[in-house]
């Protein structure tokens, strides 16, 4: 019998009263790996109200012990990362090091949240008006959600978690049904850090589960990544519900490729950005902007390096692992499909690639296409794969345009040895994140992370300050200590004097 894969409600396992269940499935074998339980309206009211009921108690801890749980977190996560890597590699296909990655890079994150006591330090005025004194606390909201998306099944979750935890808040988490098992991971860990019950709980469901998440009056606010038609619905559907959103949407990430840049160092940045993780990253790049003369030497560089990378399961020997499931996989092949149909060039074609995995694994090869226009829905659509298209123009303006008509605005790059060109671009273009001869610019934990346009719905970007500021609302305290004498009668609106 397959492992059945549970929530996680007050400090243990809860199974709930559904039967329903979704397979969990390893990407490289095309073997269902696990059954997971599917939350009906009860389960996830059960979830919520032990968040609930664990609130008080976690707003009223100190924030010495809040940190001190924070720390032993890190501490445990950071020594069992290779264990946390493998089980997601087991359920998302991403190779190892790549897994290993996305722990490091949500540690990062915990280790910001560590110094909790700091960030929430409020504001204080002696005698702002006379013998009166004005000071403001930061406190946290009460149980907040995480609907967290396939492709960083343990980074993106960490990148709400430690902050919502660290200032007070309990958290229902959601994990996307394909790979769960890495939030169940750190359910436990987070026990043995010593967080009370209560405080963390896994809520497995889909959409059953998002939607009770979102109007149930219990939950205080929504922290959301996934694509930008299920983004605007959360944000559309919790903010009715009164509640606080973020929702990170989905992603069209161009790449410019100036005459004067360094074609190896290009080369080599569209690779590693186009095809890392098989290209399922809100900030992959796909699209390659060649400015000007360069087009044919920089597609030319970009297949010699593509044709090295070898494809396999990611526990062997292999650069880039499989797409997350046989649909997706499919779904994928057809834009390349599609792309040829409507005249792009493909010169580096993944659909015939031999995969050092499964015969049944969900394979897709590295796919680079040339030639392609902007109404091809190659270009236009968030594929979420390992498909890199190269798209001509002549100057630097058209490049400009290009990305700011687009609807996304999550990441982009430039690549030039000018610098005056590369700070007219972070100036004039209209994304939330950019990168100057970076491919990847996704911020340290200490910034915070979030797109533009149709790619966030919401005021708050992730992690960072304002993460702090999503998790926490303030109260503005106005107090005066008299002398023992009556302030006599006034019923004229208040004057500061």
């Amino acid at each position: 019998m397959n492992n059945v894969i549970q929530h996680w409600r007050d400090g243990k396992s809860f199974a709930g009263t559904s039967t329903a269940t979704s397979p969990v499935t390893n990407p490289a074998t095309g073997e269902v790996t696990g059954e997971l339980l599917l939350a009906n309206v009860e389960d996830a009211r059960a979830v919520i109200d032990a968040a609930a009921a664990a609130f008080p108690t976690w707003r009223d801890t100190s924030l010495a012990k809040r940190a001190s749980v924070l720390f032993a977190f890190r501490e445990l996560i950071n020594a069992r990362k290779e264990e946390l890597a493998a089980i997601i590699t087991s359920e998302h296909g991403k190779v190892l090091s790549d897994a290993l990655g996305e722990v490091s890079r949500g540690i990062e994150v915990v280790e910001f949240a560590c110094g909790i006591p700091h960030l929430l330090k409020g504001g204080y005025t002696e005698n702002a008006s006379t013998k009166v004194d004005v000071h403001s606390v930061l406190q946290p909201l009460g149980p907040v959600a995480i609907i967290s998306p396939f492709n960083f099944p343990a980074m993106v979750p960490m990148w709400f978690f430690p902050i919502a935890i660290g200032a007070g808040n309990t958290v229902v988490i959601k994990p996307s049904e394909k790979d769960p098992s890495a939030v169940i991971w750190m359910a436990e860990l987070w026990k043995e850090a010593g967080l009370p019950d209560g405080v963390f709980n896994v809520l497995q469901g889909d959409k059953t589960a998002v939607d009770e998440l979102l109007t149930n009056p219990k939950i205080k606010a929504v922290s959301f990544v996934g694509s930008t038609p299920i983004a605007q619905y959360v944000y559309a559907t919790g903010t009715a519900a009164g509640k606080r959103v973020q929702a990170l949407g989905g992603a069209k990430n161009h790449a410019v490729i100036l005459p004067d840049a360094d074609l190896d160092l290009a080369a080599d940045a569209m690779v590693n950005a186009g095809f890392g993780s098989a290209g399922e990253r809100c900030m992959a790049i796909s699209a390659a902007v060649a400015v000007g003369p360069i087009a044919d030497d920089l597609v030319a560089k970009i297949a010699e390096r593509t044709a090295t990378i070898k494809t396999g399961d990611g526990t062997k020997d292999s650069d880039m692992g499989p797409l997350v499931t046989k649909a997706h996989r499919d779904k994928v092949a057809s834009y390349i499909d599609a792309g040829e149909a409507a005249g792009a060039k493909v010169v580096v074609d993944g659909r015939t690639v031999i995969a050092n995995g499964g015969a049944d694994g969900f394979w897709l090869g590295p796919t680079l296409l040339d030639n392609v226009t902007p109404e091809m829905s190659v270009y236009t659509d968030e594929i979420f794969g390992p498909v890199l298209s190269v798209v001509r123009v002549e100057t630097y303006d058209e490049a400009l345009e290009l990305i700011n008509s687009n609807p996304y605005g999550n990441g982009t790059a430039i690549f030039t040895n000018d610098g005056g060109a590369a700070r007219r671009f972070q100036n004039e273009v209209e994304v939330g994140m950019v990168g100057i001869n970076v491919p990847i610019p996704v911020p340290m934990a200490y910034f915070s992370f979030g797109g533009w346009k149709a790619s966030l719905f919401g005021d708050s970007h992730a992690h960072g300050t304002e993460g702090v500021h999503f998790f926490t609302r303030t109260k503005a305290i106005t107090t005066r200590w008299l002398d023992p004498s009556h302030g006599g009668i006034n019923l004229g609106f208040p004057e500061n004097k």
